[in-house]
């Protein structure tokens, strides 16, 4: 995204001509200063993913005052950056994704958005500012084999993101998830994906995955 771009997104349908830019958009607050220049990570606690296109409503790239798109691959990116679905334009998916984390922790009830809210944002960043956060985030340790499909880690041998399937792995590239690779047994991972949202894929919430990944598409 470029911090000085003035044009609109209209509809939001029209982004599919850079494959590059993914299949959802998401919301952490506004992340420019009044020039439209990108100044800081995050703004608030509600990170949520969005479609590309709802209701041919149009939003801006870079404007001051209010939240600015970002380009997800996928959902297991989207989770793995601490987002959630949108409750508005992906309505069937954020119930799917509560109702799973609410089976794996609150049985009896069901967890509401702003406990989802809390969780994830308890579960992604170490507290601080700015615009680069990538020493703040927190990962946590599980066995690979105790993972499910849509989880991402940190492939050690490549230091990148990877993509866990049911038998593979597969490492992050902007224009989808590369060649995979058998997935290893007997091997404790650093997870990116937040606990609560492993609970959710545990627990029933199907991510969309890009064709890329292996078992989506060709």
């Amino acid at each position: 995204m470029n911090g000085t771009r003035k044009n609109r997104v209209d509809p939001w349908g029209d982004l599919h001509a850079d494959p590059a830019r993914g299949m959802f958009t998401g919301n952490r607050g506004c992340l420019v200063d009044e020039s439209g220049r990108l100044v800081r990570h995050h703004k608030g606690s509600l990170w949520i993913t969005c479609v590309l296109e709802y209701k041919n409503w149009s939003h801006p790239l870079d404007a001051p005052r209010t939240w600015t798109p970002l380009f997800f691959l996928d959902d297991a990116v989207a989770l793995a950056a601490g987002h959630r679905p949108c409750g508005l334009c992906r309505r069937d998916a954020y119930l799917q994704y509560r109702n799973a984390v609410s089976m794996g922790s609150s049985p009896h009830a069901d967890v509401r958005a702003a406990d989802l809210n809390r969780s994830l944002h308890n579960e992604r960043l170490n507290g601080g500012r700015g615009l680069v956060r990538a020493s703040d985030r927190l990962m946590w340790s599980s066995p690979l084999e105790a993972l499910p499909t849509g989880s991402v880690i940190v492939d050690a041998h490549h230091d990148l993101p990877a993509l866990v399937t049911q038998d593979h792995l597969q490492t992050f590239r902007f224009g989808g998830w590369d060649q995979p690779v058998p997935r290893p047994t007997n091997t404790t991972v650093n997870v990116l994906t937040p606990p609560t949202s492993v609970t959710a894929l545990h627990n029933g919430f199907v991510p969309r995955l890009h064709p890329t990944a292996i078992g989506v598409g060709a």
